[in-house]
């Protein structure tokens, strides 16, 4: 067997278990991780996978066996510390989770991800007082400060002031006032639509994408015809089209938000507050920061 055709295997197998994972179906996900493990040993993201399946079925002593066999492997690996601290959590085990926090904002810092090291530094300091970890949030909120902010980084920041800065008495004298914030995004199905395309068009553009096996692209024009179904009211098509791109990436962040943002155009807000629930949650276990900003923005928009 070659390398190539080895690391497809590997692939596919830890595809099936994030899918199967993300469907609830916990057995097939484990059979699908140990599987992708067998292949290529010494990879933390099979034993993180199956910690995430445990921890969303509300096992978090068994996830955490797995995510402690993943850092054996690759102690700074971001996903299984984040996962490993969501154990510890579950467990009432704070200091020990604070700890893990502390890593993850290292972890972050060095990968270029300072908004998500500040909320990470934040949850630390959630969890444990402490004054090296208060020094700590402070120097890299400073850091985060004096970069050019987006919405994300911007809830960072607040979040951070808000632990380390006491809210102050009102000011007699005039406050400096803050930068202007980005707009929130109001919807992930506000997007640029080619001019003068109508809904055959982009149902063609759909087929092509899939004929020439190019499932991403496939999915982006999903995306267009759902964007462009609402923009002619005509909600149960758009819905029709995210439905279909769920098939083709289940994990999807922006795909699931426009399709929380169609429910409550139908008016159905308890689905559009359970989608929007459900993603933040997954969100959290994943100790995806990102994801967490885009649904908050989603929940902002909408009230």
């Amino acid at each position: 067997m070659t390398a190539g055709t080895q690391y497809k295997r590997y692939k596919s197998a830890l595809e099936r278990g994030h899918v199967a994972a993300l469907r609830g179906t916990l057995d097939d996900a484990l059979a699908a991780y140990t599987e992708a493990a067998s292949i290529v040993p010494g990879r933390a993201a099979p034993l993180t996978g199956a910690g995430n399946a445990l921890l969303r079925r509300k096992r978090p002593a068994d996830a955490l066996q797995y995510f402690v066999s993943a850092l054996d492997v690759a102690p700074r690996d971001e996903a299984a510390n984040a996962g490993r601290a969501q154990c510890l959590i579950a467990l009432d085990r704070r200091t020990e989770a604070a700890h893990v926090f502390d890593l993850l904002a290292d972890v972050r810092v060095a990968g270029g991800k300072l908004p998500e090291a500040v909320n990470a530094a934040c949850r630390a300091l959630d969890l444990a007082e402490g004054r090296d970890r208060r020094r700590m949030l402070r120097l890299l909120a400073d850091q985060l400060r004096s970069s050019e902010l987006d919405e994300a980084g911007w809830a960072a920041l607040d979040r951070a002031i808000a632990l380390l800065e006491p809210k102050p008495a009102p000011a007699q004298e005039p406050v400096e006032p803050e930068p202007e914030r980005p707009a929130i995004p109001k919807s992930p199905l506000d997007r640029a639509l080619v001019p003068g395309w109508n809904l055959e068009a982009f149902e063609d553009a759909v087929q092509t994408s899939l004929q020439q096996g190019l499932p991403a692209v496939a999915l982006e024009r999903l995306l267009d015809l759902a964007a462009a179904c609402r923009r002619d009211g005509r909600l149960d098509a758009a819905l029709d089209a995210c439905y279909r791109a769920v098939a083709l990436d289940p994990d999807h962040v922006d795909l699931h938000l426009g399709m929380a943002e169609l429910y409550a155009l139908r008016g159905w807000s308890a689905l559009a507050t359970e989608k929007l629930d459900l993603v933040g949650k997954l969100a959290e276990i994943d100790g995806d920061e990102d994801a967490l900003g885009r649904v908050a923005a989603s929940r902002e928009a909408r009230t």
